[in-house]
């Protein structure tokens, strides 16, 4: 009877491992295949001072374990005030990780391009939609000498990344990848993201266009400012030593 069992196991192993493997359609990250989720961008105000506003739908049959990480990469000819966004923090629903320090003040030629990791709060499930708005400034550009009084800013779209625990290991991911990026906007680990590919194919770059000062005219107000600030300290000479302020 030892032997008749022990004989029956031995030969329901192989179709054990043949069902689970027939079965590999229902891995946790299965619900990838049917994701079809939307991106929308858009870019709102006029001038220096404008917002980003995206706005993603991960649809109804995405699981509420889901999170969402959306990665933005700027061009040096734009900045987000990182104390803005913190003094606004109690008014949105995510938090914000920038990959470098950001200095205000410095014009764009002297900057460089860097990203930022925005994360839904994690109070609960990722909202859907998930609606962004992000403030950006543009930058002091360097006078032009060609006559052009505007320069075009090109903004590319955000990435769209989204996490789950149950979703490891990775396997047939196809059309998506997987990048490494922060777990949090605390950046205290990495984590394993599925990258959507296309999200939006209708979706082109943001662009707007930052005035630039008149290169040509900078040697007459150097000029002038030099003469007027001349004459300003002729005038307050004489005005002391005529009144004998001392």
């Amino acid at each position: 009877m030892y032997y008749l069992r022990f004989y029956l196991f031995f030969c329901s192993a192989p179709c054990v491992c043949l069902l689970k493997e027939g079965n590999g359609d229902q891995e946790p990250c299965f619900f990838l295949k049917g994701l079809q989720p939307s991106l929308y961008v858009e870019l709102s105000h006029k001038g220096f001072h404008r917002e980003v506003v995206t706005t993603v739908e991960l649809g109804s049959e995405t699981p509420a374990d889901v999170r969402a990480l959306l990665v933005y990469r700027w061009p040096r000819d734009v900045y987000v005030d990182p104390y803005q966004v913190a003094s606004l923090s109690h008014q949105r629903g995510w938090q914000m990780l920038f990959n470098t320090a950001i200095d205000l003040e410095e014009p764009a030629h002297r900057t460089s391009e860097f990203s930022t990791y925005v994360f839904p709060s994690h109070a609960g499930p990722t909202p859907n939609p998930l609606k962004v708005t992000i403030p950006i400034h543009g930058r002091y550009h360097k006078p032009s000498f060609d006559g052009k009084t505007f320069t075009p800013v090109h903004i590319e779209l955000p990435e769209l990344l989204l996490w789950t625990k149950k979703c490891t290991p990775f396997q047939r991911l196809e059309p998506h990848t997987v990048l490494d990026a922060p777990c949090t906007a605390s950046n205290t680990s990495i984590c394993s993201w599925v990258k959507i590919q296309n999200p939006n194919k209708n979706s082109v770059p943001m662009s707007l266009h930052l005035p630039v000062g008149d290169g040509s005219t900078v040697r007459l107000i150097s000029t002038g400012t030099l003469v007027v600030t001349l004459i300003c300290c002729v005038v307050l000479c004489h005005s002391m030593l005529k009144h004998q302020l001392r």
